[in-house]
C-alpha cells in the first residue's frame, strides 16, 4: 500500500469512526448484550445470575400462551398494515399527483398526522372513539359507529388499524409521491397513444418504473408494523385482558411490569428479531426480483 493510498484510509476511517463508535455504544453492544442474556435467568437487578441455555426459548414457544397469542396477533396486525397502508399509501399519491393547483395542500393534509407523536394519536384517539363517535351515533342514528371500539376485542383490532394507518399512511405517500414524479411523462403519454386505458398505463406502464419505492415502502411498513407499541399502549393497554396485546408490550410486561424476567424477555426480542429477519429477507428478494423482471 502505498503512501498515498494509506492516508487516503486513515482519512475514511476518520470520517466513519465517530458514526460507528456512537452505532456500536449504543446499537451493537446492547443488541449483543440482549443476545447473550437471553441464554440466562438474570432478572435486570442481580449481579449473580445462571446460564440455562435454551431454556427460555423452549418456555417461550410451548409453555407461555400469552407470549404465542401475542405473536399471532402481531402477525394479523402485520398482515393488514402491510397491504392496508401500502394500498392507501399509493391511493393517495397516485390521486394528489394528478392534480395540478392543489399538490401542495393536499400534500400537507395527509402528511400532518405523521408530525404528531403516535402516542399522542392514541390518546386523541381514544377520546373520539369512547366519547366522540357514541355521542354521533346517538344523534344521527348510525349503527355503525355505536360500537365499543376499545372495549369490545372484535372491534378494537380494527380501532388499532385505524389509528395506525391515520398516522402512518402520510410518510408512505410522500416516498410513492417522489416515485411517482419521476416517471417519465412521455412514456405514459405514448401507452395512451398505444390504446391502453389509464388503468392498464398505471398497472403496465407506472408500476413497474415505480417498483424500488414499492419495496422501500413494504420494508419500512413491514418492519414498524413488527414493532408497534404506542398505539396499541395508549388506545387500549393491550385489553381487553389481553386480546390485543402485540409481541413487544408481551417482553416489555416481562420485563419490566412487576415480572422482572430480563433475561426471558431477551430471549423473547431474540425470537422477534429472528422472525422479523428472516420475513425481511423473503420479502426484499422477492421484491428485488420484482424489480430486475421489470
Amino acid at each position: 500500500m502505498t503512501g498515498g493510498s494509506y492516508r487516503r484510509l486513515l482519512s475514511l476511517l476518520a470520517f466513519v469512526a465517530p458514526a460507528f463508535v456512537i452505532y456500536a455504544l449504543f446499537l451493537l453492544i446492547p443488541t449483543l448484550g440482549g443476545m447473550y442474556y437471553s441464554f440466562t435467568d438474570w432478572n435486570g437487578l442481580n449481579q449473580n445470575y445462571s446460564f440455562i441455555g435454551l431454556e427460555n426459548f423452549t418456555e417461550a414457544l410451548r409453555e407461555d400462551p400469552d407470549f404465542v397469542n401475542s405473536l399471532w396477533f402481531t402477525l394479523k396486525y402485520v398482515l393488514f398494515m402491510v397491504v392496508l397502508q401500502n394500498a392507501f399509501a399509493l391511493l393517495l399519491a397516485t390521486l394528489i399527483e394528478t392534480r395540478t393547483r392543489s399538490k401542495g395542500f393536499f400534500r400537507t393534509i395527509f402528511f400532518m398526522p405523521n408530525m404528531i407523536s403516535v402516542i399522542i394519536s392514541a390518546f386523541m384517539w381514544t377520546f373520539i372513539f369512547s366519547q366522540v363517535l357514541p355521542q354521533l351515533a346517538e344523534k344521527t342514528g348510525l349503527a355503525l359507529l355505536d360500537q365499543l371500539w376499545i372495549g369490545d376485542p372484535s372491534v378494537s383490532f380494527y380501532s388499532i388499524l385505524i389509528v395506525s394507518l391515520w398516522n402512518g399512511v402520510g410518510y408512505m405517500m410522500i416516498i410513492y409521491l417522489a416515485a411517482l414524479q419521476g416517471v417519465p411523462q412521455s412514456i405514459k403519454e405514448a401507452a395512451l397513444i398505444d390504446g391502453a386505458t389509464p388503468l392498464q398505463s398505471f398497472r403496465h406502464v407506472t408500476m413497474p418504473l415505480i417498483s424500488h419505492a414499492v419495496t422501500i415502502c413494504f420494508f419500512l411498513t413491514l418492519n414498524g408494523a413488527f414493532k408497534v407499541f404506542e398505539v396499541v399502549y395508549g388506545l387500549t393497554g393491550g385489553g381487553p385482558g389481553r386480546s390485543t396485546q402485540v409481541i413487544t408490550m408481551n417482553i416489555y410486561e416481562e420485563a419490566f411490569s412487576n415480572n422482572f424476567r430480563y433475561g426471558y424477555a431477551s430471549a423473547k426480542s431474540v425470537i422477534l428479531f429472528v422472525i422479523v429477519l428472516i420475513i425481511t429477507f423473503i420479502q426484499i428478494g422477492a421484491m428485488k426480483k420484482r424489480e430486475v423482471e421489470a
